[in-house]
């Protein structure tokens, strides 16, 4: 349980948050998503008598029939998304080798995901996770459901540190009855995520930001060290003045982020990688841009 103390710096930081992110949504980043997500399709409105120049295919054969007059039927597009911010708080995203761990770093690509959703006049929805399903909290409207989602994912201290995207993936899809838009916060160093991610991205459009530090995929020349695990907790001496321990380790996380792309590629899900270390708004852009390319053509 967090101290008082502890709580009040926490909702500084959430507050610091809020007003950095609707900067942020204002200035640059509300209008590429508006246009990347216009909303889910048509909406049934009314029936109304046939005009010139309709176009016969929406004419209701039943109205039609009952009146003995060709009515049509008019649609309006369905404005309002679910929008489901599911994010890994495991214990390997409180590594962070500058000024953002992981987890800070989803907390802030989630306010911005969440303010511009709320501005798009969508519902926004959180999935905290790690070893299994932690927090959820349905899709709702308004600001407070933000702050609160925010602080979740700075305060969240998981039972079990482990990483189960598959987990998260068969949640998603057993609680969300209609399609929603779900944005995958992770740094995806999980195992068998092919299948789950094919599933999830079938039902509901999905778009994956994997998070990374630099210094986990380059081990440095410092000599011998001791690295942990924060998931299991294992600790290992490792020297790194070996040139061969530092070119396996290297291959090793090379070999893993070309899967994850490589299963992102597979099932059409749009995704960018996003460093503790850089600013992490034009991959945003990009990924939006792409985005949206690819559901117009």
């Amino acid at each position: 349980m967090l101290s008082q103390e502890a709580i009040e710096e926490v909702m500084k930081r959430v507050r610091r948050l809020e007003i950095r992110a609707k900067r942020l949504v204002n200035e640059s980043f509300g209008g590429e998503y508006h246009s990347s997500f216009k909303g889910q399709g048509l909406d049934f409105d009314e029936f109304r008598e046939y005009q010139h120049g309709d176009e016969i295919r929406f004419i209701d054969w039943n109205v039609t029939a009952r009146t003995g007059k060709p009515f049509i039927r008019k649609f309006r597009e369905e404005r309002e998304l679910s929008v489901v911010i599911a994010v890994d708080i495991s214990g390997s995203t409180l590594y962070g080798s500058g000024k953002l761990s992981k987890r800070e770093l989803a907390a802030e690509i989630a306010a911005v995901l969440a303010f511009s959703a709320r501005d798009n006049g969508d519902k926004v929805g959180l999935l905290l996770f790690g070893a299994e399903p932690i927090l959820f909290l349905p899709p709702a409207k308004g600001s407070k459901q933000i702050l609160r989602s925010v602080r979740e994912i700075l305060t969240n201290i998981p039972e079990k540190p482990g990483t189960n995207i598959p987990a998260a993936c068969d949640f998603l899809l057993h609680t969300l009855k209609r399609k929603a838009l779900v944005f995958l916060i992770s740094d995806f160093l999980d195992t068998e995520i092919r299948k789950p991610l094919g599933t999830l991205s079938a039902k509901h459009e999905t778009m994956a930001l994997r998070l990374f530090d630099p210094a986990e995929e380059r081990i440095p020349d410092v000599g011998k060290v001791v690295l942990r695990d924060n998931e299991h907790g294992y600790e290992r001496i490792v020297n790194t003045s070996n040139s061969n321990v530092r070119m396996a380790y290297h291959k090793l996380t090379r070999r893993h982020r070309q899967g994850v792309r490589a299963v992102f590629k597979r099932y059409g899900i749009d995704h960018a990688s996003v460093s503790t270390t850089t600013d992490y708004l034009p991959a945003l852009h990009k990924l939006l841009k792409r985005h949206a390319l690819r559901k117009n053509h």
